[in-house]
Formats: structure tokens, sequence, C-alpha cells
């Protein structure tokens, strides 16, 4: 029997972080000046153990989870993360096995992450020019490297990619048509992502945020699309196809056209604590019942009553809730994306 929270939404997809750190310093993200060569990440013995990843993944699909999903932050840090997705992909009940990437390493993991089971892949790209992409990228990553690593991909397998792209005014935006084009035309599909108020480092801004209806008529005008697919059913983005056929592209609208009543996701952390939100101040700690010798049952009933208590719709309030609620939320690189 399917779990429920407060407003009716079912447990469906589970988001797993595997480690704390990233290769990048995106400024929305982990802005280099406070995550420097000095800041303390967690001890690795803080970390997850595949073991430990596995068995509460199986927990998690029997209150009915289908979907899992591999994020960071980056993910491919993680040492011998194949063996883990070969562990995923055989526990029975899960149907979607993907994982989220910044792509700089796609090209060294495209083919092992393919034969151990992994389903599929979103690769972040958030633009196709160099020099914005250094700067979006604190400077360290490569256009190149991660086109590469699309490119290995798709020889491995992975026939069908998605390219995420979080769009900023005055900074990425006069781009989007380079990334329409680059992919049209491919079984990829770029989805472009307003511009959210994650975690408390980017001071964030309404007046940063580009509208995906502004996008929509931007892409439209040069390549006409059409609407083919809602948020319904917990999917986070709108779908519209070329009408010439020659593609999708999706809109992520979580600041303009929140999505919160059809949000099925909870977000496990590295170090084992239990968000229900992105936009979450506070988790559950699993990880010391998991250590402590909890059975199977007794970890279930803690998410089982963790979920049915869940009443999160941060998007929907947004503007309430940054006036009236100053805590501290979770960092994205903390839960994933």
């Amino acid at each position: 029997m399917p779990i429920t929270d407060t407003f009716n939404r079912p447990l469906r997809d589970l988001r797993i972080s595997l480690i704390d750190r990233c290769n990048f310093r995106c400024p929305y993200c982990m802005p280099s000046e406070k995550y420097h060569h000095a800041y303390q990440f967690l001890d690795k013995k803080q970390w997850l153990s595949f073991e430990e990843i596995e068995r509460l993944a199986k927990v998690f699909v029997g209150l009915g989870v289908t979907k899992l999903r591999l994020t960071g932050g980056e993910p491919l840090l993680r040492p011998d993360l194949d063996l883990l997705i070969r562990q995923l992909s055989l526990i029975p009940g899960v149907e979607d096995l993907a994982l989220t990437t910044n792509g700089s390493m796609l090209a060294q993991w495209a083919k092992r992450l393919k034969s151990v089971g992994l389903h599929r892949l979103t690769v972040s790209l958030d633009t196709l020019d160099e020099r914005i992409f250094h700067q979006m990228s604190g400077e360290k990553g490569s256009v190149k490297d991660v086109l590469n690593g699309i490119v290995t991909a798709e020889e491995a397998g992975f026939d069908s990619i998605k390219i995420n792209a979080v769009i900023q005014r005055g900074i990425n935006d006069h781009t989007i048509l380079d990334l329409v084009r680059h992919f049209r035309g491919t079984a990829h599909s770029v989805r472009f992502i307003e511009y959210m108020d994650v975690g408390n480092q980017n001071h964030w801004h309404n007046d940063q945020v580009v509208p995906s209806t502004e996008i929509i008529a931007k892409i439209d005008a040069e390549f006409p699309i059409e609407h083919i697919q809602g948020t319904q059913a917990g999917d986070t983005s709108e779908v519209y196809r070329f009408k010439d056929g020659q593609g999708e592209v999706g809109f992520i609208s979580s600041v303009t056209k929140a999505f919160c009543g059809t949000c099925n996701r909870l977000r496990l952390s590295a170090d084992g604590k239990i968000y229900t939100c992105l936009f979450a101040t506070h988790g559950t700690d699993i990880a010391t019942y998991l250590r402590n010798g909890a059975s199977d049952e007794l970890l279930k009933d803690l998410i089982r009553v963790r979920w049915m208590k869940r009443e999160d719709r941060y998007s929907e309030i947004r503007s309430e809730l940054r006036h009236s609620d100053t805590s501290p939320k979770i960092e994205m690189y903390q839960i994933g994306g």
C-alpha cells in the first residue's frame, strides 16, 4: 500500500546523494569564496556505505519507491561507484535508475555506468559559451569536456540524455538558443531550469529569474514548439516538441509555476539524513538508527511517519516563507537537485 503525505502525495522517487563534494564551484550552488580548499566537508567515515545505501534503497522500495536517482555533490567523485550501481540495479521493484552529473568525468565513466545497469543520465550544462561556462563553474570546468562526455555516453548506449541548464538573467540567458541548436535533431532533451533560491549561499533575487514563458517564447520564435506534457505524476518539467519533429525541450518552472502539488520525491543525504523538500530547513537522521541495529521494519516505520507528516510546498508559498522563516535551508550540494 503506497504511503501518502498530508496532501495525498505518494512517495515514488528517492534521490540519493553519494558525496558532499564537487570538482566545480558553481556560484549558485558551491561558491568558491565559501567552499575553498580549507573548507571542512564530511569525513569519509560519515558517508553512508554502499551496503547501507543498498539496504535503505530496499526499504524505500518496500514503501512504494520505484525511481532511484544518484546525485551529489558530484557522484562520479565517489570511488567504485559502479559497484553500487550494480547492487541497486538488481533490486526488484526499481523501474528507473538514473544519475545526475556535471559531465566533466563522464567520458571516463560512461561505459562502466552502462555496463553495470544504469538506465539514464542527466548532465548539467548551463551554456556552450566557454567563457561563461568557465565563470558559472567557478573557473573549474570546460564545455569541451562535458560535450566529450555526452558523446562518449551516446557511444556507450545512453541514447536519450537530459541536459539541465540553469538560466540566470544577465549571465547566460543570451546563450539559450545555442543549446537548442546544438541538441535539436538529437534524442537528447535540454531542460531549462528557472534560477532558484536553493540553499543559503547564492544571494538569490527574483530579478535574476528568467521565467519559462520568456524562454519558451524565445525558442518558439525561431523553432516553433508545442506543448505535449505537463508536470503531472511527479514530473518536474513541462515538455514541448519541435513542430518539425526535431526532438523535444523541457522547462522546470519551480519559481513561476510551482509543481509542489505533484511532488513525490524524498532526498537522502550522503551522511544518512532524509529531507522531504529541496528547500528543507532540517532533515531526519536515519543513519544513526541504521548503525545502531534498527530492523528494516523500524526503518520503514520511521520513514513512513516522516512522510505521512510531510506538508512541504515551499515553491507555492515562496514569498511568504522567505519573509517569515529565516531558518537556514539545506544546501543543494548536500542533497542533489
